[in-house]
């Protein structure tokens, strides 16, 4: 692995290995371990800088505002020993990062270290780190369906290729692993994950559950633990999705994955917070609204013939199972639809636990045949009618005979338990979890 300090002390290189920008400088004259102010010099709101310690080393900063004509800057360390009158110099704008197919294979951190003990990859290619924007006309449609290999997702909740959607779920109910099946089995050609302020432990095995010999080499991983900086994950979300829109602008149907949503807006929230924007609903800043859309509208599909697209699943971590979460409502509303993990089916031991009434995919219909649409319907109208029932069903108060559907729902239901369920090394096409759906409630 790469040594940071070694890595950044290299003259006449920044962080994303170009040559390095104009020293430009000033001293701290305020810090309480989190927020940082220094003299004033020229610098925009996301550039990196290196600050000196009281042990003579050095730790990275961004630069979030100014005030009064001093600079305002988070650290990437929390906790560094830096005194009154350090050091402060410019190290890297920070618009611009290092992309391309050498960091396929590779697991890198928000600023494009690696993870992975191999030595730091070099793309070769330079895009923004918070995009362009593109003009919404000028995208082209969803031209057809993305197989992820789910049983349940390609056949009641199909997913098309620049569709945008969300994975609703509680924390402990399996989303890590469907996300794991995802990336493994899609037809994408490349799968990008952005593994934002989850667990270190969890981190580690995502990434040894998923980067296989037979996979490596369409993956591509950004991952920042729950312990680093605020702004080293949202930098790291921004990097991840600029990673996408570099593989989207070659032509490439890509999948991007991030892990989690939430754990991005926590981190703006602790940003707009030092700030000292005023909170709204559960502490959440209006920075944090703004924030969700802004990350989620750089997915879809790309601009021009030759663009591919981008799907984009994000998952959404209900606190407490709490689906009315600001975060929750916000993402749901500018997603293309949602796939809820419901705790109450996962005690039943059913794999994903998908929520099949409470989920939905706005393109669906778009891109599937009538037979199927017809079959999904049918599907989740008959999981609704049982799940009402069977309290009373329990209790004895049901006689057979007197819903048609209901009967029906009953007789069907341990075959619907078993489409639902699937073992997570077992992969499903579409063509095949289509035909799986029609012979169960096929007309």
């Amino acid at each position: 692995m790469v040594n940071l300090t070694e890595q950044l002390t290299r003259p006449l290189k920044n962080i994303e290995g170009r040559p390095a920008v104009p020293v430009l400088s000033g001293r701290v004259s305020r810090y309480d371990g989190l927020l940082l102010e220094c003299d004033g010099f020229p610098v925009s709101v996301g550039s990196v800088c290196r600050v000196q310690t009281a042990t003579n080393g050095e730790v990275l900063g961004e630069v979030i505002g100014y005030n009064e004509g001093r600079n305002k800057l988070v650290l990437y360390e929390s906790g560094a020993a830096v005194h009154a009158g350090a050091r402060v110099s410019l190290l890297d704008h920070g618009v611009m990062i290092d992309v391309g197919d050498a960091y396929l294979g590779r697991v890198v951190d928000a600023l494009g270290m690696p993870l992975d003990d191999m030595d730091k990859p070099s793309g070769g290619s330079d895009v923004p780190l918070n995009g362009r924007l593109l003009n919404p006309l000028a995208r082209g449609a969803i031209p057809g369906a993305l197989d992820v290999g789910v049983r349940a997702v390609n056949a009641l909740l199909t997913i098309g290729c620049g569709q945008r959607i969300g994975i609703i779920a509680g924390s402990g109910v399996g989303k890590s692993v469907l996300l794991g099946m995802m990336a493994r089995h899609t037809s994408a050609d490349v799968v990008v994950i952005g593994l934002i302020g989850e667990r270190a432990r969890e981190v580690g095995d995502m990434v040894r559950g998923i980067m296989k010999p037979e996979t490596r080499e369409r993956i591509s991983i950004v991952a920042v633990p729950a312990d680093r900086s605020p702004l080293l994950r949202i930098r790291g979300a921004r990097r991840a999705t600029a990673m996408a829109e570099h593989f989207r602008d070659q032509g490439k149907n890509v999948l991007l994955i991030m892990d989690s949503l939430t754990r991005v807006a926590h981190a703006q929230r602790e940003i707009g917070l030092a700030l000292g924007e005023a909170p709204t609903s559960k502490g959440y800043p209006a920075s944090v609204i703004s924030m969700i859309p802004t990350l989620i509208e750089r997915a879809g599909m790309g601009v021009g013939a030759k663009s591919g697209s981008i799907t984009g699943i994000y998952t959404v971590l209900a606190d407490g199972d709490d689906t009315n979460d600001p975060v929750v409502d916000t993402a749901r509303a500018i997603l293309d639809g949602h796939i809820v993990l419901s705790r109450a089916i996962s005690q039943m031991g059913i794999y994903p636990a998908i929520d099949i009434p409470a989920s939905i995919s706005r393109i669906m219909n778009d891109i599937v045949t009538p037979q199927q649409q017809d079959a999904a319907r049918q599907f989740k109208r008959l999981i609704s009618v049982y799940n009402e029932n069977r309290d009373l069903m329990l209790m004895g108060g049901y006689v057979a005979g007197q819903d048609d559907t209901l009967d029906e729902a009953v007789r069907l239901w341990p075959k619907m338990v078993d489409f639902i369920s699937q073992p997570p090394a077992r992969k499903t096409t579409l063509s095949e979890s289509a035909q799986s759906l029609l012979s169960i409630v096929g007309r």
